[in-house]
């Protein structure tokens, strides 16, 4: 039992000594909407969603660090507010992003259980989800888009 508690705090040091770094990624165009609206996706989407994740303790420490690497790489695959202005010029990738933000807030599957179990501000309200709810109507609506900024 000693042996093995042991090899467990020698394994555990062991991973330590692989870290996976965050390099900084480039801004190509991050999200411009009301302001309201930016503060509620900043605080509760930008950690996975953006290029500017928020590094908390707990990713630092292998094997978190490496499933928070593996799901924040993943979660920018999906939806990158850093890259929204390369949405925004193609309106079909638009539109389909603005409804993969609505269904999502929608069917309560963002922010993830784990993930709001950890970071309050990645739990939204009624009034939250409907600001960003009637952005999204507003924004869909006609030939209008959400702005971006160029680079």
């Amino acid at each position: 039992m000693a042996t093995a508690a042991i090899a467990l705090v020698v394994l555990f040091a062991a991973a330590q000594m692989v870290p996976f770094e965050h390099p900084p990624a480039p801004d190509d165009g991050d999200l411009i909407a009301p302001p309201g609206v930016k503060r509620i996706l900043a605080a509760a989407c930008y950690d996975c969603h953006s290029n500017h994740t928020r590094q908390r303790w707990y990713g630092r420490v292998a094997p978190v660090s490496w499933i928070v690497a593996r799901h924040v790489a993943a979660a920018r695959e999906h939806l990158n507010f850093s890259d929204w202005s390369d949405y925004a010029s193609d309106p079909g990738t638009l539109a389909h992003k603005l409804d993969q933000i609505r269904s999502s807030l929608a069917d309560g599957t963002m922010a993830p259980w784990y993930y709001r179990m950890l970071h309050r501000e990645a739990r939204l309200d009624e009034n939250e989800r409907a600001a960003v709810a009637a952005w999204i109507a507003q924004a869909t609506a006609g030939s209008e888009r959400p702005a971006h900024r160029s680079r």
